[in-house]
């Protein structure tokens, strides 16, 4: 297939900037062009599947390939070879930060992509927010007779809520929990107070049972009644409650985060890549999301559209009410030189 020139892309400004069920082209407009979308694999993915790609390909007649899952290291081998295989990544905020110092993205075009379909908070010059997760309060709904904890002083406060601990082992949200957990404001946490948060976390470190280093292990510690009380992801929480176990969470103070979707320097089918992002954040494609994970999405219009059901939505991180209550994770501090030393310092802290 011939590469798309950036000539090519421009022409079609105008078509690219309306939902395709708006531009009067019918459909197949895209017919016989492919684009290669990279991202984490299991059923993240096949939700992304259903909710984007197909009624991308249905729309347009193009074929959507999926590859993954996501990998650092070779998205990095990608963009350096000059002739990457993959056209559209769903890359986390940290890894976007990078990415974008190194020149390894497309800058996004807000007249081929619908930017103002997004929270301006997950709008980036290379990266368009696609799902809306955050980090959360978890605890055992049968461990504290006398009230759930509601804050992250009550992860902390361990005379009034006894039990045992686990926090995640990487400074990235750790640092924002403890600092939040000693009274810091969600609108005031960046720049980071570094020595404040690790003197905090000093005060709950001899209790924690264990560190966490996956999503999957912070459920099952919470499940099995392992520990009482955690940080962890809203996805995790909830799937595990939704199996049966007598747990939940809060949004209180809650750490927000999305991913996002870019397109890679070189990407060999540029203009349908351009495309598929711009289909990918319609609000209808983005309330169908959530339909089948545990993920917000990125677009609040999607909320508006009657897919998402009430009681659903009051489920979901970036519900506008639940997102009122969260601060708001700045990986441009934490991809900057003092988040960088601070990354550095943990490694010694948790060898103490």
């Amino acid at each position: 297939m011939a590469k798309t020139t950036r000539r090519t892309v421009l022409t079609g400004a105008a078509a690219a900037a309306l939902p395709f069920g708006a531009r009067g082209q019918g459909a197949n407009d895209l017919k016989g062009t492919t684009v290669v979308f990279a991202s984490w694999g299991g059923a993240y993915q096949e939700a992304e599947k259903v909710a984007y790609c197909e009624p991308f390909e249905k729309a347009t007649g193009a074929k959507v390939v999926q590859d993954g899952p996501m990998n650092v290291a070779k998205f990095r081998a990608m963009a350096a070879s000059g002739a990457p295989d993959w056209d559209v990544v769903d890359v986390t905020g940290g890894f976007l930060e990078v990415a974008t110092k190194d020149g390894l993205l497309e800058k996004i075009d807000p007249k081929l992509v619908h930017l103002d379909r997004i929270d301006p908070r997950f709008v980036h010059e290379y990266g368009v927010g696609c799902i809306v997760w955050s980090y959360n309060l978890g605890f055992s709904t049968t461990a504290f007779p006398n009230g759930a904890p509601k804050v992250w002083a009550d992860l902390f406060d361990l005379q009034k809520f006894p039990g045992k601990r686990t926090l995640l082992d990487q400074p990235v949200a750790s640092l924002e929990v403890a600092l939040l957990a000693d009274g810091v404001a969600p609108d005031k946490l960046y720049p980071l107070d570094v020595d404040r948060a690790f003197k905090k976390l000093e005060e709950i470190k001899p209790n924690i049972t264990v560190w966490w280093t996956s999503g999957a292990q912070s459920a099952q510690l919470l499940n099995d009644g392992e520990v009482d009380m955690e940080m962890a992801w809203n996805g995790r929480v909830s799937a595990v409650a939704k199996e049966g176990a007598k747990v939940s969470f809060t949004y209180n103070q809650g750490i927000l985060q999305s991913t996002s979707l870019c397109i890679l320097k070189g990407a060999p089918n540029l203009e349908t890549a351009v495309k598929f992002v711009n289909e990918a954040v319609d609000p209808v494609h983005q309330a169908n999301l959530p339909l089948h994970i545990d993920y917000g999405p990125g677009n609040p219009k999607a909320f508006e559209t009657g897919v998402i059901k009430p009681e659903r939505a009051a489920q979901l991180p970036s519900e506008p009410a639940n997102a009122a209550k969260q601060a708001l994770m700045s990986y441009a501090w934490w991809s900057s030189p003092a988040g960088e030393a601070a990354e550095k310092r943990w490694a010694s802290f948790m060898q103490k």
